[in-house]
């Protein structure tokens, strides 16, 4: 198909017979989604010879030709807020923030505002062309609300297709850096159970059989014990399940320090610590998990990009403690 842009309008002259029209569609429009040219279709904003198409798996016939109505993208009903951002790459088609720990991504029923979604409301204005029709950012992946780290946001509704195609085709890579409770021998290896609402408590996620669930794969390298007490880990994910790596670690018995949900501060694991790294255990406030590590294709050039980011300070402080600690017994 060939296309001329006129105002909304899209005109497309069939080359290939036999295509889908969504298909046909969505190879001819790189910027929309295949999503996103069915719901065109579906709601009567495509035609050919006058007639409109509203099945989305018509076969296209030669030399047939096509006009689509593409509306200028709705204003979103979340509103943009003035909130710092460390962004660490931006072009035309997404965003890589590196998130503090405390913000949420995205709003929902506890959090109506002060997230990251807000904030890029504010920051991006103009430049968002639409996700679905809507004008606001992709969330591709997310982050616990006290994991701090590299997230990917996608500006355009194609941007958006793309990253969640390379996600769900487990191209993306993910590292994480944790300072989890005792030292996992092997120090190198691999967790694979499936992960599912707890019955005890609906709001835990848990290792489940493997017929429940759905199935989680985390590997992880140490990378410094103090002592025997805690250690800095790296999770890679294979998957990207609620909770994964936070479920994982606690299952094979090395929870996060900090944990609210799945931490397990033992008046033994406690004892093991100075008093000065107890002190920063305790005040943590939060599960000590960064994302450190995001690499990804560019969902319009190609080019593979990779973003690393270093430990927040109060990760880093809590780790400098527990070093300390190593070298004074």
């Amino acid at each position: 198909m060939s296309d001329v842009l006129a105002d909304s309008d899209v005109h497309l002259v069939a080359t290939e017979a036999g295509l889908r029209l969504d298909r046909a569609l969505a190879d001819a429009l790189p910027d929309l989604s295949r999503s996103r040219i069915k719901h065109l279709i579906s709601n009567g904003l495509v035609s050919t010879a006058g007639a409109t198409i509203t099945d989305p798996s018509y076969r296209v016939k030669p030399a047939e030709v096509f006009s689509v109505t593409v509306p200028q993208p709705a204003e979103s009903a979340l509103v943009g807020e003035d909130i710092p951002l460390d962004i660490v790459f931006e072009d035309e088609s997404l965003l890589v923030i590196d998130k503090p720990a405390g913000l949420t991504v995205h709003p929902g029923a506890g959090q109506p505002s002060g997230t990251l979604v807000n904030a890029l409301i504010a920051h991006c204005g103009n430049s968002l062309s639409g996700i679905g029709g809507v004008k606001r950012p992709g969330i591709v992946h997310r982050l616990d609300k006290d994991t701090s780290g590299l997230i990917v946001v996608a500006k355009s509704d194609s941007a958006h297709a793309s990253l969640t195609a390379q996600f769900e085709a487990r191209t993306v890579d993910r590292a994480y850096r944790a300072i989890v409770w005792g030292v996992p021998m092997p120090p190198n290896g691999e967790i694979e159970g499936n992960i599912g609402r707890s019955h005890r408590n609906r709001t835990k996620m848990t290792v489940v059989r493997s017929d429940r669930g759905k199935p989680a794969l985390t590997r992880y390298r140490l990378l410094r014990a103090f002592g025997d007490t805690t250690c800095l880990v790296e999770c890679c994910l294979a998957t990207g399940r609620t909770h994964q790596i936070r479920v994982h670690m606690t299952h094979i018995g090395h929870p996060l320090i900090g944990d609210p949900v799945y931490g397990r501060t033992t008046s033994n694991r406690r004892a093991g610590l100075s008093t000065e790294a107890a002190k920063m255990a305790n005040s943590l406030g939060r599960q000590a998990l960064h994302a450190v590590k995001l690499g990804f294709k560019h969902p319009v050039s190609g080019a593979r990009l990779k973003f690393e980011s270093k430990l927040p300070q109060d990760m880093q402080l809590l780790k400098d403690h527990l070093n300390s600690d190593t070298f004074q017994k």
